[in-house]
């Protein structure tokens, strides 16, 4: 049974962790307490400002399926308000082409016409053959299972058997092939390799696929996005504001212990004590301050990521892009540590920065350092026209934390599931679902659902 006066400790700020303090809060929970480590809320959303506007360092927008975003807007009593989003696309001299017109790729007429009837075929797959691959989170997929919610506004919960969900497991391209639609790779590689999430020869189908589940994707490639004229972190700074417990900020965790039924957190140098405790902060590095168990360093240590660099950057005036660009040629294994994508946000002025993309890590391959991959951004931009006078701003993020083939076939998250609420320990955040905000959210709701 249900106790609502129960003491819990949620660790992290991000998206998740706001979001579980929310779902919390609106089944009767006030008895909460969300440590931070940094001095600001919105883990991966960040906004900085520049020149009296607010920029973006790492998400950029929504789709209209994001569902659990919604929920905080609503909550907070506010909404998508952002300059419209727009790009186009250059080749590697700098040269502004269309890539998926056939009226301008009349050499490509019939590899264009080949993609879009396997597009037609895949998101039949995706309905029929693959039934249950977007619920959020991971759970029973290894095994052929699926159990949650549907991507549905009234969120259907749904569950059953379907032993083809076992091909998620394959890297997407090998998913692809499988399945005769290896050209649908065009169209999905644009939000999801150059927003940072890896490449398709390595990661899993199921990731791809219940980020960018066809509708989500089709989303994507009609333009029909939403932003924030504060920022993607203005979203999470309003449910903190709006939140019975704001986050503590500058939280610095030491260790955590879990004994007696209790769960004491040190944190600034004080111990306290709570019922139960919920993780969103990165799986990766628990074992680092908790007295984590054999099972949880084992599991754990299978959790990669990738490291994706976002810079922000001065141009002169003359300079300045008139859009966003996609950059296709550089979103591949080969040219990985080179400019995928530049962002310009505001089209009213040149007073503001431009933000640029790239990944510098390959599995199996030599990860570059931020410094080099900083130079061939550089240099890429010169070459696409737009050169970069100054920067301003430079992230290099811990960014979508995930485990490979072997391992989620293995049942990696079966394991981690059958764990939650020992040692009065819950596992969320973005490895539990994936890296973007809305899938956290959505999976933190589902947790408060099916455990408090």
């Amino acid at each position: 049974m249900a106790n609502i006066n129960e003491k819990i400790c949620i660790i992290g700020a991000g998206p998740a962790g706001l979001s579980a303090a929310m779902y919390l809060e609106q089944k009767g929970y006030f008895n909460y307490t969300i440590l931070e480590k940094e001095d600001h809320v919105g883990g991966k959303c960040h906004s900085p400002h520049y020149n009296g506007r607010r920029y973006e360092m790492g998400a950029i927008m929504g789709v209209p399926s994001y569902y659990a975003v919604h929920d905080v807007e609503e909550f907070c009593g506010i909404t998508h308000d952002g300059p419209k989003l727009n790009r186009n696309y250059k080749n590697l001299k700098g040269k502004v082409i269309e890539p998926f017109e056939p009226k301008k790729n009349p050499l490509k007429i019939p590899r264009l016409l080949k993609m879009r009837k396997q597009l037609k075929v895949f998101g039949e797959l995706l309905e029929t053959k693959y039934k249950g691959y977007d619920v959020n989170g991971h759970r029973g997929v290894a095994e052929g299972r699926y159990d949650g919610y549907a991507v549905t506004p009234d969120r259907e919960k749904i569950s059953g058997e379907n032993p083809n969900l076992k091909d998620l497991a394959l890297p997407f391209k090998e998913f692809c092939e499988l399945n005769g639609v290896e050209l649908v790779q065009d169209i999905w590689i644009g939000p999801f390799t150059s927003f940072g999430y890896g490449y398709f020869d390595e990661i899993p189908a199921a990731y791809v696929l219940k980020y960018l589940d066809f509708q989500t994707t089709m989303n994507f490639v009609k333009v029909n996005l939403w932003t924030w004229k504060e920022g993607t972190q203005y979203i999470w700074e309003c449910l903190n504001d709006k939140l019975r417990n704001q986050a503590r900020l500058n939280s610095d965790i030491t260790s955590v212990e879990r004994h007696d039924g209790k769960v004491f957190v040190t944190v600034n140098d004080e111990v306290e004590v709570y019922d139960k405790i919920i993780v969103t902060a990165p799986l990766q590095f628990l074992p680092n301050y908790f007295d984590a168990t054999e099972e949880e360093k084992e599991l754990f240590s299978k959790i990669d990521y990738e490291r994706y660099d976002v810079l922000a950057v001065e141009t002169k005036p003359e300079n300045h892009p008139e859009i966003s660009y996609y950059i296709f040629d550089n979103m591949t294994p080969e040219r990985y540590g080179h400019l995928m994508v530049y962002y310009r946000r505001w089209k009213d002025s040149v007073d503001q920065v431009i933000t640029t993309y790239a990944l510098r890590n390959h599995r199996g391959k030599r990860t570059y350092k931020t410094s080099a991959c900083k130079k061939i951004v550089l240099k890429d931009l010169e070459a696409m026209g737009n050169a970069a006078s100054k920067v301003v701003n430079e992230k290099n993020w811990y960014y979508f934390p995930h485990v490979f083939t072997e391992d989620y076939a293995a049942g990696w998250y079966d394991k981690v599931e059958a764990m939650q609420g020992m040692n009065g320990t819950y596992y969320a955040g973005e490895i539990m679902s994936f890296g973007d905000m809305d899938e956290t959210a959505e999976y933190s709701r589902e947790l408060v659902d099916r455990f408090f």
